[in-house]
């Protein structure tokens, strides 16, 4: 009995040395930072996107956390230049990922700037990519007999077409995320001035 209490003083000690470590103390650091040029808010459409994007769990597979040369060849492979605190201003809650089982999203908007390759990406990713091992989101799309004026229609192959004819269109939500995925382009030049010396400047190629 004589030992359980300074073993709970020094577990609690631990734990509180490492929340003020690894919580408070990068918490605080990041308040501090001031959004760099080129770095807007998120939209409404664009916030409720992201909300999607946390509930789909969409950063179990893909990360938003490029990397430096030394650490990985993330900006050979397109993905751009390492990111630095500034970049994260305004997410909440950060969704860096702890994988990657997909490439990297955080230049997706930059790379694939088309509204309809994300549409069609999410309704059925093997009509994009046939190895692909994406799940789909049919989900987050209806199928009409005649579209509305205002109904945007996703293009999708013949074999991917519904059975019973009909067209596809995009719900509120699919826009919404799709409208987040755009939005993730930090391309522009890394508020670390380390960073620029080092020559990341750009995003490399986003193609």
């Amino acid at each position: 009995m004589n030992k359980v209490f300074p073993l709970a003083v020094i577990a609690f000690a631990i734990l509180a040395f490492a929340t003020l470590m690894l919580v408070i103390l990068p918490a605080a650091q990041i308040r501090t930072i001031d959004p760099p040029p080129g770095l807007e808010p998120y939209t409404a459409a664009e916030k409720r996107g992201r909300a999607h994007y946390v509930d789909l769990g969409c950063y179990y597979c893909h990360s938003q956390q490029p990397r430096s040369p030394s650490q990985a060849p993330d900006l050979q492979r397109g993905w751009g230049r390492a990111t630095t605190p500034a970049d994260y201003v305004y997410d909440d809650p950060h969704v860096l990922g702890t994988m990657r089982t997909g490439p990297d999203l955080m230049n997706v908007g930059k790379r694939m700037p088309s509204q309809g390759w994300h549409l069609t990406h999410l309704y059925q990713p093997r009509a994009i990519e046939r190895s692909s091992i994406m799940p789909a989101y049919p989900f987050l799309f209806e199928v009409v007999d005649a579209p509305a004026e205002d109904d945007v229609v996703v293009p999708v192959p013949a074999e991917y077409a519904p059975e019973n004819g009909g067209v596809i269109i995009a719900t509120q939500a699919a826009l919404d995320l799709t409208d987040y995925l755009l939005s993730l382009d930090r391309s522009y030049p890394p508020a670390n001035t380390e960073l620029r010396d080092l020559g990341f400047e750009r995003g490399g190629d986003e193609g």
